[in-house]
């Protein structure tokens, strides 16, 4: 089955004022949009056009090599923007509770410290990217990637990613990078976090 753009589980203005109503409809149904048909036309046609996606981006190096590129750029913008819309939520932010505070607290010193470094990598990915908290295996790790990359290609699990890409936040941000980042918070949903952390775990 090829892929497909998921609805928003919200409205486009419900983030407001965090991300602008205009940014989430251009973000959502253009760019995640385009991401979908271009994975799609490069998948058409072979043997991995029925394959789920995180299937996809763990066994990138097993495609045609003419295929790579395209795909870990566009089957990965379509698994990085679905996470994405999944982790936010309207009247949502503050702090996780539960086995995943205790987890980030053990990993990072503390919930404040964990933002400043998560923070410091979206500010620090040159250029578009993502920074992500993930499971690496044997515990919580922070890292970044450039474009549309996605940790789950090198062996992480993806709990919570944030988009850097300009487009995510230029309209209201314009290069205030670190503004949109602090603003962001305000949206995540750690419920959805915490239950990706419990099948992580």
């Amino acid at each position: 089955m090829a892929f497909s753009v998921p609805g928003l589980p919200y409205d486009f203005g419900a983030l407001e004022p965090h991300i602008d109503a205009l940014t989430m409809e251009i973000h959502h149904d253009k760019h995640h949009g385009a991401y979908v048909a271009n994975a799609n036309a490069a998948l058409a046609g072979t043997e991995w056009s029925e394959t789920p996606v995180e299937e996809i981006l763990t066994s990138l190096s097993a495609l045609p090599a003419d295929k790579q590129a395209p795909v870990r750029n566009n089957a990965g913008g379509h698994y990085n923007h679905s996470l994405f819309w999944e982790s936010m939520g309207p009247g949502k932010g503050g702090e996780p509770t539960g086995a995943l505070a205790d987890a980030i607290g053990a990993s990072f010193g503390s919930f404040a410290d964990f933002q400043a470094q998560l923070k410091a990598a979206g500010v620090g990915r040159f250029g578009s990217g993502w920074a992500w908290l993930v499971h690496n295996g044997s515990g919580l790790a922070i890292v970044s990637t450039p474009n549309q990359d996605n940790p789950i290609s090198d062996g992480h699990t993806p709990l919570l990613g944030v988009d850097v890409w300009e487009h995510a936040y230029y309209l209201k941000y314009q290069n205030r990078r670190p503004d949109y980042l602090d603003a962001w918070w305000n949206t995540v949903d750690w419920d959805v976090v915490a239950a990706r952390f419990a099948a992580a775990s």
